[in-house]
């Protein structure tokens, strides 16, 4: 096909796990944009999910699998793979991917281990396939218009940043209590698997990588000994407290007017719980399933805060928190310089610049301009790496680009296992490089 009809015609793609980040959210661009996006496969282990992407999208059945393993044995038949499988499966997934000839789309994180990230770095670079890790918020208008101002100078020289990504409570308890992120032993570090977003932000917002940091934290709340008396080990088994309990999953997932289905319908959560996300589905799945369990009785360990303070190769210095004991998802940003300082929040999509000596200007972004999830940041990656592989160039979010932040996220996990020792980040590297970076 000449390269002027490849140009008009959509990237063909397969999604590997249709989950919430597969399904819910890159399979849907297809719909949107038919003419940049088709999706032509799919590899999903559950049958009910596959089942569903079948039929949503008209896909053939010797083009649905239940593996991908068995995917990539089959003769290539799209341009991309959309890698949105658990952490630990996404080096081998990618791999796979690669050797059979597909450009990647990979989820983050790329993976906790040092060794294994170079290792698809490398296998990349000698197959000369086009990849996209999905940092997307590079791409949402709020964080591109921050990036413009401190380049245009607004702000003089940067000196300091202070971030913090305040994790709503049932986002916590979902996804990192109840949920498949609870066990950094099995899918990767909460600092890597939530944070590694503002690692990215950070590395991307002061042109340079991490030289040295330190971090503490722990698992304080969400801990078998802070068990009201007599609880259950489901919340459907009778529980005592339960009136009283904001951790209740038939609210969380049900009845509560900001998350539950009752008023809001199937969101990703309740599909999560249940690929219907009907009703009477999510009672089945609560009263035994994982979703369903008390938040002091699951089997988690990765923590519930987090904090680190980092300097940048280029001196700027860093602080940054994560909690997640917050009403709602929200993230904040202060970046301070020689000439004038600015404040945001993502999800408001405000930005207030404040040049020194001058009065303040906010900056708010329009509502078409953020019409995916991540504040815009999903679609906007999608469109914005479609135009990428036509020019060929790399992504803003390559495999390269990605291995700083992977690398300042898993050095200031390891110094909060050391009890908040300073690492030297390029040190840390080095001697992670070929063994277990967990």
């Amino acid at each position: 096909m000449s390269k002027s009809k490849e140009a008009r015609r959509p990237v063909t793609v397969v999604i590997i796990g249709a989950g919430g980040r597969g399904y819910l959210t890159y399979a849907p661009y297809a719909k949107k944009y038919p003419e940049q996006m088709k999706v032509v496969g799919v590899a999903e282990p559950d049958e009910k999910r596959r089942k569903m992407m079948q039929e949503e999208y008209r896909l053939s059945s010797e083009n649905c699998f239940s593996t991908a393993e068995e995917l990539f044995s089959a003769p290539r038949f799209a341009d991309m793979a959309f890698i949105c499988t658990q952490d630990h499966q996404h080096i081998k997934h990618g791999l796979l991917a690669m050797e059979a000839g597909y450009d990647i789309l990979l989820e983050k994180p790329i993976s906790a281990d040092i060794g294994e990230c170079q290792k698809l770095n490398q296998r990349a670079r000698e197959l000369k396939r086009f990849v996209t890790v999905c940092h997307v918020l590079r791409y949402a208008p709020f964080y591109q218009k921050i990036k413009e101002l401190i380049d245009s100078g607004a702000l003089g020289e940067v000196v300091c940043i202070q971030a913090a990504e305040n994790v709503g409570y049932w986002h916590q308890t979902h996804s990192y209590v109840r949920g498949k992120w609870r066990d950094a032993d099995k899918t990767s570090p909460m600092i890597l698997a939530k944070s590694c977003h503002d690692m990215d932000i950070l590395v991307w917002l002061t042109g340079s990588t991490c030289k040295t940091v330190s971090s503490v934290g722990a698992l304080t709340f969400f801990r078998k000994e802070n068990a009201p008396e007599g609880a259950p080990s489901h919340c459907l088994g009778g529980c005592p407290v339960k009136e009283s309990c904001c951790f209740d999953a038939e609210k969380i997932y049900v009845t509560d007017a900001l998350t539950g289905y009752d008023a809001n319908g199937a969101g990703w959560m309740q599909k999560a719980v249940t690929p219907s996300g009907d009703r009477e589905s999510l009672y089945q799945a609560l009263r035994t399933g994982p979703y369903g369990r008390c938040v002091f009785r699951c089997d988690n360990n990765v923590v519930d805060h987090q904090t680190l303070s980092a300097v940048m190769k280029n001196g700027v210095s860093i602080s940054f928190a994560m909690c997640g004991l917050n009403s709602d998802n929200y993230r904040t940003i202060h970046v301070m310089g020689t000439k004038g300082d600015l404040w945001g929040e993502l999800e408001k999509e405000k930005i207030l610049l404040k040049p020194f000596g001058k009065e303040p200007e906010e900056i708010r972004l329009s509502v078409e301009e953020t019409v995916s999830g991540h504040g815009g940041g999903d679609y906007h990656m999608l469109s914005e790496m479609f135009q990428a592989r036509r020019e060929g160039r790399d992504s803003l979010t390559g495999l390269e680009e990605s291995l700083a932040s992977h690398y300042m996220a898993l050095a200031a996990e390891r110094s909060r296992q050391l009890g908040g020792k300073c690492l030297d980040v390029d040190d840390f590297v080095t001697q992670r490089e070929g063994t277990d970076g967990r």
